[in-house]
């Protein structure tokens, strides 16, 4: 017989569980294609990247200064 891990008891808040995601950063990509008769009628491509805004670090479109 295992011993369960202790971390598989461990419950997590919704919160800090995108705290987490959100400080490192998160990137979603997907493809969608809807076709009919193999013939593609709609295609969408989605890139995103999702991160948490930190006002110590200076964003790359703003003037200096």
């Amino acid at each position: 017989m295992t011993t369960p891990s202790p971390l598989a008891q461990r419950q997590v808040a919704l919160v800090d569980l995108l705290d987490r995601l959100l400080a490192g950063g998160v990137v979603i990509a997907g493809d969608v294609t809807l076709r009919i008769a193999d013939v593609d009628l709609v295609r969408i491509d989605l890139n995103a990247l999702i991160s948490s805004v930190n006002a110590q670090i200076a964003s790359p479109w703003e003037e200096p200064e």
